[in-house]
This record gives C-alpha cells, sequence and structure tokens, in this order.
C-alpha cells in the first residue's frame, strides 16, 4: 500500500492527527505535486497553528512554485512561533531558509 493511501485512511480516522496531515504534505511534496502539498500544509496551519515544522515545509514547497512573498511569510511566522516556543534549532533552520530566499 503506498503512503499516501496510508495516511489518507489514518486522517479518516482522526481528521485532527497533524502529524499524520503534515506527513501527508511531505509525499505530496516528495512526488511533486506542489499544489497538493501547500493545501495540505496550509490545512494542518488552520487544525494546528503551532505545529512548526510545517512552517519550514510550507515555506520550502512556496519557494519551489517560485512564491517567494508567500515563503518570505511563511518562514517569518515559523520564526517567530519558534522564538514564543524557545525552539532555537528551528528557528535558525527558518531563519537561514528566509535569508537564502
Amino acid at each position: 500500500m503506498d503512503r499516501i493511501k496510508t495516511l489518507l485512511e489514518f486522517l479518516s480516522v482522526d481528521p485532527e492527527d497533524s502529524f499524520s496531515r503534515y506527513a501527508l504534505g511531505l509525499e505530496y511534496r516528495s512526488a511533486g505535486d506542489l499544489e497538493r502539498a501547500i493545501e495540505t500544509y496550509q490545512e494542518v496551519l488552520r487544525r494546528d497553528p503551532d505545529y512548526l515544522a510545517t512552517y519550514y515545509q510550507l515555506g520550502k514547497a512556496y519557494q519551489d512554485q517560485g512564491q517567494m512573498e508567500s515563503a518570505r511569510a511563511t518562514f517569518q511566522a515559523g520564526i517567530e512561533l519558534a522564538s514564543r516556543q524557545g525552539d532555537s534549532h528551528t528557528r535558525s533552520e527558518l531563519a537561514e531558509a528566509l535569508s537564502e530566499l
């Protein structure tokens, strides 16, 4: 069974499962389906705005699509959240991604 199908099944059982939804976004991005990846990451953040890892992946997906302003805003929002959460490692990764735009 492929991973996308498995993750969709997990989400049918528990639509609030942020990890499975985030992992689904990773799978879509890996498959080159940036539009679905972005939609999936946006849904993670709509349901769970504190799911920090999503900001990096969503920003990178925007960047891959050439949506640099959206990428910039997403990385910045992630930096602010990482600072509030005291996560210096993720903050650093997001800051580096922002500086590379």
